[in-house]
């Protein structure tokens, strides 16, 4: 048996009951290493799961994988992710070579970025596409990912961007030269992020073009969500430039429409207050979406809607009015 499991945000207790269970049965164990780290090292998740790891880089799951599934079929073996197992697509060709192979697997989820960006206060179900914003090198400054969020911002949505990882990279030259030789790891911040969002939105505006997204879009960083030192700051894309969250991982998200109550749950992680006080430039910066989703509804219990015997009019007796407002 394959098990692929999820190792949620923190440490190692993050880990769930079902989840170590199954580690602990495995005969040979692969710690997933290159697309997200924990906040504790190898050693201490060895020590509490009562296991030796086996690291696993990209090379080994994208290129060696048959290495990795050998003898899972007649016994159990493990694979474990930071976060969820199907946050990252290569998770899923290691599923697919499995029952190519005839190996059965089982999937133990746990909390991923994708659903735990909640904490900022923002709702989940107000998400649009999900983009990656990667290192720019001065030969390779790609722009689609904001393409991706402009068309999520027109549509109201907010845009989770997940930072750029460089584990066990090479060089152009040694890799060219095929040496062994891996650059230092890095890890993207929200301030580099938002940098290289600011400088698309200049190069465009010298083109002429006029961008959904501006120095004044809200939007928060986080950094190390589910640890203890969690860090979460709201503000400006112009103030999420200098902001500084510490050490990685960070993940940045561009508001859309806002509800109030987002707006409300956002102040308390605010860098600057006045950022979220001036209306006027809060109805300036989101435009159409913004008047578009301020729509008052009223949810009114069947039970609340009487006919008076004097009238054939329905009485309505508005005694739980919910709002929803989308701003």
């Amino acid at each position: 048996m394959l098990y692929l499991v999820g190792l949620g945000l923190g440490d190692a207790k993050d880990i769930t009951v079902k989840g170590l269970e199954a580690v602990r049965r495995c005969r040979r164990v692969y710690l997933e290493a290159y697309t997200s780290v924990l906040t504790v090292g190898k050693e201490a998740l060895e020590e509490f799961y009562g296991k030796e790891l086996i690291l696993a880089d990209r090379e080994m799951v994208e290129q060696e994988a048959d290495n990795l599934l050998k003898e899972a079929d007649v016994c159990d073996v493990a694979f474990l992710v930071v976060g969820d197992p199907f946050g990252a697509t290569t998770h899923s060709d290691l599923v697919l070579r499995a029952v190519k192979l005839g190996i059965p697997y089982k999937v133990i989820h746990n909390a991923s970025i994708m659903n735990a960006v909640g904490c900022c206060g923002l709702q989940l179900y107000n998400f649009g596409e999900t983009v990656s914003i990667v290192f720019w090198t001065d030969t390779w400054k790609p722009e689609s990912f904001f393409d991706k969020i402009e068309k999520n911002r027109q549509n109201g949505m907010h845009t989770l961007c997940l930072l750029d990882i460089k584990v066990k990279e090479q060089s152009l030259e040694n890799l060219m030269k095929g040496r062994k030789i891996y650059e230092p790891p890095r890890y993207m911040s929200v301030n580099q992020a938002a940098e290289q969002l600011l400088a698309i939105i200049q190069n465009r505006r010298l083109q002429g073009e006029k961008t959904e997204i501006t120095e004044n879009t809200i939007c928060v960083g986080l950094a190390r969500v589910g640890a203890p030192d969690e860090k979460i700051a709201s503000g400006t894309l112009q103030e999420m430039s200098t902001v500084e969250l510490g050490a990685p991982l960070h993940s940045l998200i561009v508001t859309g429409s806002m509800h109030p109550l987002e707006l409300e749950m956002l102040k308390l992680f605010s860098v600057d207050s006045s950022s979220f006080e001036n209306n006027r430039t809060m109805l300036q910066e989101h435009g159409p979406a913004f008047t578009r989703g301020c729509k008052l509804h009223l949810l009114l219990s069947a039970s609340n809607l009487q006919t008076p015997p004097e009238t054939s009019k329905p009485l309505i007796q508005v005694t739980d009015i919910h709002t929803s407002l989308s701003c």
